[in-house]
């Protein structure tokens, strides 16, 4: 069975940057992918408790999440990594001490300081809590526990400080206009991908994955068949096998299609 795995990242791939939607064209090809014998899957920043109800009714056959901190497979957990319980005071009082703005991302909520928000986080934090009802705690909760973190910060000396002290335990990946992501060493999209191969036995020619982001560049640079989407950044479009139309123009479709997949 020539079956094909094919990676889905979630914003600016399948969910509009413009009207944070999933089109019926793309929901039409994900599912003719699957009944065609192939699997979808997200592979996301986001962690698990980030994904919304129109997500998941898409029906996708499992998750990577966390930039590869959780992976699952059918309903059923296969990974999940968290950073250590150890950790934490002394990365909060960090980022505290610096006045660095930060969401902490688990797989059963996400944190919030307590402390005044800004004007970027708080549009964030109004748009997660009152629109997709995430699950939103603070970062004084005694059962605080996240994958990954994202950090915001106006001022380079800031950043820098958490960059270099912890550089030996995460990866920091630059999103541009002082936004971080921040990942446990030895995690990203690539080694999600890389895992349910072994796991599920498939050839690395039958992988495919499709992105538009910087964090999107482990999986694109490492699966076989990497599309990027017709609105991606500049610093994917030129290391990838094909680039196919905006995320609003059936670019999951066009894509799917080109490849022979649908």
């Amino acid at each position: 069975m020539n079956t094909k795995i094919i990676f889905f990242d979630i914003d600016g791939t399948i969910l509009s940057h413009r009207n944070y939607h999933i089109s019926d064209s793309t929901k039409a090809a994900i599912k003719k992918a699957q009944a065609n014998g192939h699997l979808a899957f997200i592979n996301t920043g986001r962690t698990i408790a980030e994904i919304e109800d129109e997500i998941t009714d898409v029906g996708f056959d499992g998750y990577v999440c966390g930039c590869g901190t959780y992976i699952s497979y059918q309903g059923k957990v296969l990974l999940q990594s968290t950073i250590p319980k150890d950790r934490i005071p002394m990365l909060i009082n960090d980022i505290r001490t610096y006045q660095i703005d930060a969401i902490l991302e688990g797989s059963t909520a996400i944190y919030y300081d307590n402390l005044p928000l800004s004007t970027r986080i708080k549009k964030l934090h109004d748009r997660q809590l009152n629109i997709h009802k995430f699950n939103v705690q603070s970062w004084d909760d005694p059962n605080i526990s996240f994958d990954k973190f994202c950090i915001w910060s106006t001022l380079p000396e800031a950043s820098s400080y958490i960059c270099e002290k912890y550089k030996d335990i995460f990866d920091f990946i630059n999103r541009g206009d002082g936004l971080y992501e921040v990942i446990p060493k030895g995690h990203s999209k690539a080694t999600g991908i890389e895992f349910l191969q072994s796991y599920l036995n498939i050839s690395h020619d039958n992988t495919y994955a499709l992105g538009d982001g910087a964090n999107d560049l482990p999986m694109l640079e490492y699966t076989k068949h990497s599309i990027a989407m017709g609105n991606s950044s500049k610093d994917i479009l030129g290391i990838v096998s094909f680039i196919t139309e905006d995320v609003d123009q059936d670019g999951v479709a066009l894509a799917l299609k080109h490849f022979g997949i649908i």
